[in-house]
């Protein structure tokens, strides 16, 4: 399934949302740019399980070598496709998002989904030496967000593989209820499954992501950090 457009007018412009895509697409001209330094520039700036945990276990001290992949792998992508994806569901969601959150608290957010992504991601992999590179995971708490706080809001969505009626209207809750269980099964399998089955999609960095950032509306709404959908009691 692949969402066209969801039925939420942003209230206010979303500045932090935009300017987060804008890193990003500036990321990835960087890395066209670097030509035949791009593996450098992966291997520096991109996660990789195996070197966190040795950094962390033999030179605990490397404060920027250890964390910052954490964040610079957030605006890096592994091709055009990729990042088209990424930032057209972030565009479609994040918005909403945004809105309901405030700037400052979204991008703190935003950024902390990521990272927890990549955390569940290295903890399920920890001997993966692969870079890890992409917004997926933040982008993915993004959704865990939206489906928690839009759970009446409608997504239009294209159906690649059906001929008839290839575009419908779903609930927000079943389009990222149905994308949510293949992450966890795919990434499950990938798990459990032949090695011979183990693609290079990180699905439980997106897992993570997901599930941290309903946690963290959760509890951002239990502290009233978050506003009420309209219509529900302040």
């Amino acid at each position: 399934m692949i969402p066209l457009r969801d039925n939420i007018p942003s209230q206010r412009r979303p500045i932090i949302n935009y300017s987060i895509i804008g890193l990003n697409c500036l990321g990835f001209l960087l890395e066209l740019a670097s030509g035949r330094y791009l593996q450098q520039v992966i291997t520096v700036f991109g996660f990789i399980p195996a070197r966190f945990f040795a950094l962390l276990e033999t030179h605990p001290e490397q404060y920027l070598a250890i964390y910052l992949p954490f964040l610079s792998t957030m605006f890096l992508h592994g091709g055009w496709l990729h990042l088209i994806a990424n930032m057209w569901t972030l565009y479609i969601f994040g918005d909403n998002v945004e809105d309901r959150m405030g700037h400052g608290r979204f991008l703190l957010f935003y950024l902390a989904c990521g990272v927890v992504g990549s955390l569940l991601h290295a903890v399920l992999s920890p001997h993966s030496w692969v870079p890890l590179v992409g917004a997926s995971g933040a982008i993915a708490g993004v959704m865990g967000a939206y489906f928690l706080l839009f759970r009446h809001a409608q997504v239009l969505v294209f159906l690649p593989f059906f001929l008839v009626a290839p575009i419908v209207e779903v609930p927000a809750y079943v389009f990222l209820g149905v994308w949510f269980l293949l992450q966890f099964f795919s990434g499950a399998f990938s798990v459990l499954g032949p090695r011979a089955a183990q693609g290079g999609v990180a699905f439980w960095a997106h897992v993570g992501g997901f599930v941290a950032g309903a946690l963290l509306v959760f509890l951002l709404g239990a502290v009233r950090l978050v506003k009420p959908e309209p219509g529900e009691e302040e």
